[in-house]
């Protein structure tokens, strides 16, 4: 069973550190900060290294002990939460050279990267693994560590707004309300609050706003420049995807953004049912969930948008 030889390698490191992917999202953010309360729990402690966040994560317990980078160079353990593939860790060499890794995951694109691979796709979010693994593990919850838990709950669901959600979402959130778990307050923190940087990003967004196919895909964009110019800081790009697919009628949303100053693009993809865009990532290096995935390709931002079109045609005539 693999939640018991997970148990057993975290009992027996000294040494442990935990990952997540880059640009982190709530998920992200609140899987590392319940994993390494799990860790303490079970007497142990975890270092959690995570380069840059969003400011809007500040109140989660613990934030302050995040690291930039540590001392330590090869750990016992190392355990990736809520990445799908190697090529999306931050900070991957913490990974490369630990004695033994652990990748915890929801991703269905998950590559089993490590050497004990606990991933389950047909959970909305990392953290609702976190929560099971902890009742297996016989470890009582924790107010704080609720709290990380619920913000990757509500975060990776869409405030329980995409498919995917299950009744044990529903019910570990009322075990966790239970707890005291502040989950109105949770919410507007992370989805009901606006910094001045993503209103005046979400503005430009909607101003260069494609509809094409019919009005069957929306698109739109930013460049470093932007950034630039709104002052933003890490995260406040995020939901500027969900601004095409609330729109009636679309089907796939596409947002890109530029990578630094590069001839890149970062692609964010949501979909309604019927289009894998996980599959259409999967074709660019990325991956993600069927109704939300990423990437990064090369060109400018015609060749991007006609690069991720012609394959976005392809499941539109099946």
């Amino acid at each position: 069973m693999t939640l018991d030889e997970i148990l057993e390698e975290i009992k027996q490191a000294e040494t442990i550190v935990i990952l997540t992917h880059e640009s982190p999202d709530g998920d992200a953010i609140g899987s590392s900060l319940a994993m390494k309360c799990i860790v303490e729990e079970l007497g142990k402690k975890a270092d959690v290294i995570i380069p840059e966040y969003p400011r809007m994560f500040q109140f989660l317990p613990a934030v302050e002990e995040i690291k930039i980078e540590s001392e330590i160079t090869n750990y016992d353990l190392a355990i990736s939460v809520d990445c799908a593939n190697f090529k999306r860790l931050a900070q991957g060499e913490y990974f490369e050279k630990a004695k033994k890794t652990i990748v915890i995951d929801h991703h269905g694109s998950n590559n089993m990267y490590g050497d004990l691979n606990y991933v389950n796709p047909a959970s909305p979010a990392c953290c609702e693994i976190l929560i099971g693994m902890a009742e297996y593990f016989g470890i009582n919850l924790s107010q704080e560590m609720g709290t990380c838990i619920m913000t990757g709950m509500i975060t990776d669901t869409g405030g329980f707004r995409y498919m995917g959600i299950t009744p044990d979402t529903f019910e570990y959130a009322a075990e966790l309300l239970r707890l005291g778990v502040d989950i109105p307050d949770i919410y507007k923190k992370t989805m009901g609050t606006k910094t001045k940087a993503n209103f005046e990003l979400t503005k430009r967004v909607i101003d260069r706003m494609e509809l094409l196919e019919q009005g069957k895909v929306a698109f739109s964009y930013m460049n470093t420049q932007d950034e630039l110019e709104v002052n933003a800081e890490p995260g406040d790009h995020e939901g500027l995807v969900n601004i095409g697919k609330d729109i009636e009628g679309v089907l796939v949303s596409i947002f890109i953004r530029q990578k630094d100053e590069e001839e890149a693009y970062k692609v964010s993809l949501r979909s309604e049912d019927g289009i894998n865009v996980s599959d259409i990532c999967l074709l660019f290096g990325g991956g993600g969930h069927a109704r939300a995935a990423g990437a990064l390709i090369q060109g400018t931002v015609e060749e991007v948008k006609e690069k991720l079109m012609k394959e976005i045609r392809k499941w539109m005539e099946l």
